[in-house]
């Protein structure tokens, strides 16, 4: 941490600056370099490619910045052309015609057509893919034909109505062929900003691509992106003036920055699901009754309350509000310790039941871990808190190395997950399976619409996870910088968007 942002720490922890009043002379706004920008992430990512690696920071990075789909999602969660200009559809909803972009070239000027495409598309599609959206994207495309240059056809197995929003995420981005296999350390994409340097731990930055197809709109040349994950840290380097914008700020932050008229907040919806994820390949986690006796147990209005200063809706499924054809089944799980007691010893379980929750580096699961150690322990299960940083998240619970753990998932529309009996929860369920077929086969939309909301209902039923809420994104920014957005139906950040006024 440099002295600016030490001294702004300081007085950020005082009364005064909690309150957004009489702030020190070392931090009122200074003169900046209009042409940049640096925004302020809680999570660094462990690779720069959306294709092949989970989390969801990468596409905070690069996603419309260095990357590009042949869709677009708009902040309002819609769909428009991106480096495919326009397509058709067939009347039984199964054949896509896209015609791209001409005369669009990657960073290391290589020419994007029809054939980048079908590499980027088989290349999710291969069995030793670990695209994210190998299950829910790429196995349902049956074919792909490139008639020409600059035309690509996609036949599906099955319709699917959110096909052209799958594209638009960051999992479908395009690749080069000479390229891809660089793109974790080294992404070159068709986006309006290139990859710079990665100063690990600290920062990555992007410049301006100068031959993009529409520079003359990006105002901005460069962009850093700081990553800090302390939620003091994070306040005291936007006092400081060295964070212009700082995304999913830490709740107990907001007010001082409400509070200040430097600055500008906005509270917005996204897709998240925030959960207590549970291993059902360890007993007693195996046995429903004991998953059912963890949801009750969980006071999750209180939960919202205190971790997230109300910012959030009590869910209990995998769905968030935001998302189409939600079904609301919080009700199913009413906050109730007597219940969840019976439970357990319904399940033969003997308590006192010891098991190893696994933490994050994140505000929700670190700001006051003692929310879920309290609850629990009302019902015989004493929690054994474990922080561990995000790369190794990845290599323990990711890999189904836990027992409990406290997760985001930010990803919309990924119910799929649910049909792979590998993912890290390991949750097994033929029945699932063949809900998921009847759903994905099943062309009139009244009845896919039934079967979407038995799809949740099947989730809730099996208390496969401990959901417990749809989160809000706070972003604060300095005043003058225009252009982000504040709704987030995918995680990314549209840098060629955003100017200074």
């Amino acid at each position: 941490m440099s002295r600016r942002t030490a001294s702004a720490l300081l007085a950020a922890q005082s009364g005064a600056a909690l309150l957004g009043w009489g702030l020190p002379a070392p931090v009122q706004a200074q003169a900046r370099n209009r042409r940049s920008v640096v925004i302020g992430l809680s999570q660094e990512p462990n690779s720069l490619d959306p294709t092949s690696a989970p989390s969801a920071a990468i596409g905070e990075v690069v996603h419309y910045n260095v990357l590009e789909g042949l869709t677009r999602i708009d902040e309002s969660g819609s769909v428009s052309p991106l480096l495919a200009q326009s397509w058709s559809r067939s009347s039984d909803g199964k054949t896509y015609t896209f015609r791209l972009l001409e005369g669009v070239r990657f960073h290391d000027d290589a020419l994007f057509d029809a054939s980048t495409v079908r590499f980027s598309v088989e290349r999710g599609q291969a069995s030793d893919s670990n695209n994210k959206a190998k299950r829910t994207l790429f196995n349902n495309i049956a074919e792909i034909a490139t008639p020409d240059a600059y035309t690509v056809v996609i036949t599906l197995q099955y319709p699917d109505s959110n096909f052209l929003f799958r594209l638009g995420e960051n999992t479908a981005v395009m690749l080069h062929p000479a390229s891809a296999a660089q793109a974790s350390s080294y992404p070159i994409g068709t986006g309006p900003y290139r990859f710079d340097h990665w100063k690990k731990g600290h920062s990555i930055t992007l410049r301006k691509f100068a031959s993009y197809r529409q520079a003359k709109q990006v105002t901005l040349e460069q962009v850093i992106f700081r990553f800090v994950c302390d939620p003091a840290e994070q306040a005291a380097a936007v006092l400081a003036d060295e964070i212009d914008m700082l995304f999913n700020i830490a709740t107990q932050n907001v007010q001082q920055f409400q509070a200040n008229n430097r600055y500008q907040v906005v509270i917005g919806a996204s897709n998240g699901k925030g959960m207590l994820a549970m291993n059902h390949r360890r007993k007693p986690l195996d046995d429903v009754r004991v998953r059912r006796a963890i949801t009750h147990a969980i006071d999750r209005e209180a939960f919202i309350q205190r971790m997230l200063d109300g910012r959030g809706r009590v869910i209990g499924s995998h769905f968030a509000p935001s998302e189409p054809g939600y079904v609301h089944l919080a009700g199913m799980y009413p906050y109730d310790p007597a219940r969840a007691r019976a439970l357990l010893k319904e399940a033969g379980v003997k308590t006192p039941l010891t098991l190893t929750l696994t933490l994050p580096p994140t505000p929700y699961a670190r700001s006051d871990r003692s929310m879920l150690v309290e609850n629990l322990s009302q019902i015989g299960i004493e929690l054994k808190p474990d922080l561990v940083t995000w790369p190794e998240w990845l290599e323990g619970p990711f890999k189904g190395h836990f027992d409990l753990t406290m997760i985001n998932h930010v990803e919309p529309l990924d119910y799929a997950i649910y049909a792979d009996p590998l993912y890290y929860f390991g949750y097994d369920s033929r029945a699932f399976r063949e809900l998921m077929a009847r759903h994905a086969a099943c062309e009139n939309p009244r009845e896919r619409q039934m079967l979407f909301a038995q799809l949740q209902r099947h989730l809730a039923q099996d208390a496969v996870n401990a959901w417990i809420f749809a989160s809000q994104i706070t972003a604060v920014a300095r005043k003058g910088l225009k252009g982000w957005w504040m709704n987030y139906p995918i995680f990314a950040h549209d840098i060629a968007a955003m100017r200074w006024a």
